[in-house]
């Protein structure tokens, strides 16, 4: 089996305990059973807990990236990426983004690295909206829709309804194109 494979066997478990439990059950011990893996192979891979943390959000980064690169090359453009990822495609993923952004906050076995990373794919995001916008007001205001998609869609709140979050979008979107037009 490729050391790729395994960690991936690896990242896979841990990132079902965090979905499952949270981020507070995750023990090496715990992984490495998931996984199916010795210890000593999982410390082979990962070296600590907080190595296993950042091994997970960087494969999340490598999801974040792909979304950067259509973004920015694809026919449809940041904004209407960018509002259409705030909504996570399952309740899988929004599990697992609130679990990891509520590992950040409560600091328990989360290294600096991890809390950079995050903030560097929201950063990532505004600088993309705001580039591609050019007026830092709305870019700002479909910034901030998109991150309340996305916390209220990962914190489990009630949604709005899904034709007036397709409405505000349009409206966002069309504002856009009205922008353009005057620049």
């Amino acid at each position: 089996m490729g050391a790729s494979t395994t960690r991936d066997r690896i990242l896979d478990a841990l990132q079902d305990i965090v979905i499952e439990d949270g981020a507070s059950a995750v023990t090496l011990e715990a992984v490495a059973a998931a996984a199916g893996v010795s210890k000593g192979g999982l410390l082979y891979h990962y070296p600590s807990k907080a190595a296993l943390m950042i091994g997970l959000i960087r494969r999340l980064a490598d999801r974040v990236e792909d979304e950067f690169r259509e973004a920015a090359e694809g026919p449809e453009g940041v904004v209407r990426v960018f509002l259409r990822t705030s909504l996570p495609e399952s309740s899988e993923e929004a599990e697992l983004y609130w679990s990891i952004i509520a590992a950040l906050r409560s600091k328990e076995g989360m290294p600096p690295e991890a809390e950079e990373l995050i903030g560097e794919f929201f950063a990532e995001w505004s600088r993309l909206l705001h580039q591609e916008v050019g007026d830092p007001v709305l870019a700002e205001m479909i910034r901030l829709v998109g991150d309340g998609l996305y916390l209220t869609s990962i914190a489990g709140l009630p949604r709005p309804d899904p034709e007036i979050v397709r409405q505000i979008m349009d409206r966002l979107i069309a504002e856009v194109d009205a922008a353009r037009r005057k620049g």
